[in-house]
């Protein structure tokens, strides 16, 4: 079974707050940005020193272990992805001071790595410029192979977007890496955990469904046919939806 991190055989513009979790977390000042307020299951939380980060557009689960999110949920509508259309990219991307210097991802550490800095929550979802420059935060971004990104992932986030334009309410999404070695690939001096895999989980509360886009994360991974909530669930040990009732 794959897991979010597997700890034992493998684990600017800033508002809100960075607080440590208990399993689960609170994430009192963005909670809304969650389906009914419901956070996500994490058992692991505490061995994976995490921090609940508030953004104005989306919200973040960060790892000082990995020293990259765990997950970042977003709510999305279709006024706010036809406003995010016409904000202008920043890429002016930055180490989130509100995390100790140890626990953070710094910009040398994708130098050289071969790697982008892939969002999670997209520049593409952004609202405002102040969401857009949050955006470019690097406890928003894991490291990712460049075509991946820039092609496959860039499909999977514009056909969200599409989704959500035709949707009738808030569609909320979570995206995040997933961690499958007992020696994960590491890049610069902090050693920042490269992911293997990279999800998108997209829940419709006006229909109750959901499904999940799942990815690896290489030059030569191409998107695939969504897997259900429950393969998801399966795959990392997360309820990324705890208490949510769906239509399979």
């Amino acid at each position: 079974m794959l897991h979010i991190v597997r700890l034992a055989a493998a684990a600017a513009i800033c508002l809100g707050v960075a607080t440590p979790l208990q399993a689960g977390g609170d994430f009192a000042q963005c909670r809304h940005l969650f389906a009914q307020g419901s956070i996500p299951q994490v058992r692991s939380a505490q061995k994976l020193g995490v921090r609940a980060l508030c953004y104005e557009a989306f919200a973040a689960l960060h790892s000082g272990t990995t020293k990259t999110p765990i997950y970042v949920a977003e709510r999305l509508s279709s006024e706010q992805v036809a406003n995010a259309q016409d904000e202008e990219r920043t890429n002016r991307f930055f180490a989130d001071a509100r995390l100790p210097r140890a626990e953070r991802a710094d910009l040398d550490d994708y130098k050289g790595s071969g790697y982008d800095r892939g969002h999670m929550a997209p520049a593409g979802d952004m609202p405002t410029p102040t969401a857009m420059a949050q955006s470019f935060s690097l406890a928003n971004t894991v490291p990712q192979a460049s075509l991946n990104n820039r092609r496959s992932w860039a499909g999977i986030e514009k056909a969200t977007r599409k989704y959500v334009r035709r949707a009738k309410g808030h569609v909320y999404i979570i995206t995040g890496p997933v961690f499958d070695s007992a020696t994960p690939t590491v890049i610069g001096a902090n050693r920042v955990w490269v992911p293997q895999y990279i999800f998108k989980l997209v829940y419709d509360p006006e229909t109750h469904r959901a499904w999940v886009h799942w990815i690896e994360n290489s030059d030569s991974a191409r998107a695939g046919r969504p897997i259900t909530y429950r393969e998801l669930v399966r795959r990392t040990g997360v309820e990324f939806l705890p208490g949510i009732a769906l239509v399979e």
